[in-house]
């Protein structure tokens, strides 16, 4: 990892945990002049206002922080951030699209910080969307924001390959470190003035929008690696469910087995869970969780719901 002898003055526009190993990396090689996250929020069932991970942090650290509402049309944020004299911006998960008049604030403009390789996955949920697509490799790109949505050229990317079994937050965490990694190395190049730039090919983009509840049904008519990728997909949020006696049934813990049957039907249920067939071979509910009922092996709530061979989920 090339880390640079020469300290840019930097912000940092981020929001969520991804962004931290970028935070963490930026204070500890560069002059970080402000921290921008999104506003403290209601959280959780009791809605108690909470600060995102980087405010959180950043005022840990004893950075300059700002939580504007909206940077549209805000002029005096403007004016503060040219008053910094950054030689640079960075963004990663920072959740707002940036107005044009504040990209070109920085000397360099602003660097986002993307867990996709682009323009594969532009949008806000790349991660969940390389994994429910069934992608074997994945990466970081360093990109220089325009207005568009992550349309801007490409400065460095940084491959990966996708574990089998990684699951949305588990392949998040590794990504925000290989950003962290990835953005250091970007700077380097930067304060040299050796940083390339490559346009994205607009034709080959694929579009990663924010998860919906919707996308956690499980689709039991595709094939079961299917299934299980949406699975791993949609961990953490919305997480995978069907629908047993017009009620929502999650399912926490599944994987792909031999199988055949109607899409849907259970085709055995035994001492490791429920099998149920897809429209190739099937997947074991092995971890589940009925409305209004703690999680439980699915065996367990099998027999509480009488739930036999024949019986269809939706």
């Amino acid at each position: 990892m090339a880390v640079s002898a020469h300290r840019l003055r930097v912000a940092l526009f981020g929001t969520p945990e991804f962004a931290l190993p970028t935070l963490e990396a930026l204070h500890a090689h560069h002059d970080v002049r402000l921290v921008v996250a999104q506003p403290d929020r209601p959280v959780g069932r009791g809605l108690r206002v909470e600060a995102p991970p980087v405010a959180h942090r950043a005022v840990e650290l004893g950075l300059a922080l700002a939580q504007p509402e909206k940077l549209r049309r805000d002029a005096a944020f403007q004016e503060a951030l040219a008053a910094l004299d950054l030689d640079v911006a960075v963004t990663a998960a920072y959740g707002q699209i940036l107005p044009k008049a504040l990209l070109a604030v920085p000397r360099e403009g602003f660097l986002n910080v993307h867990a996709s390789l682009l323009p594969r996955w532009r949008g806000a949920a790349p991660v969940q969307h390389a994994l429910i697509a069934g992608d074997a490799t994945t990466g970081v790109s360093i990109m220089q924001t325009e207005a568009g949505l992550d349309t801007g050229p490409v400065r460095l990317v940084r491959e990966r390959a996708i574990a089998p079994d990684e699951d949305a937050p588990a392949l998040l965490a590794a990504l925000a470190e290989l950003g962290a990694q990835a953005l250091l190395e970007a700077l380097a190049l930067l304060a040299l003035g050796r940083l390339p730039s490559t346009p994205q090919d607009d034709a080959a983009a694929t579009l990663a929008p924010r998860l919906t509840r919707e996308d956690g049904r499980i689709r039991w008519a595709e094939p079961a690696r299917r299934v299980v990728d949406r699975h791993r997909g949609v961990a953490g949020w919305p997480g995978s469910w069907c629908t047993w006696a017009d009620a929502v049934l999650k399912a926490h813990v599944l994987a792909e087995v031999d199988g055949a049957g109607a899409p849907g039907t259970v085709i055995g249920v035994d001492a490791e869970g429920v099998v149920v067939a897809c429209g190739d071979r099937a997947v074991r509910l092995i971890e589940v969780q009925a409305a209004g009922k703690p999680r439980m092996g699915a065996r367990a709530w099998a027999n509480g719901a009488r739930v036999t061979r024949g019986v269809r989920l939706a």
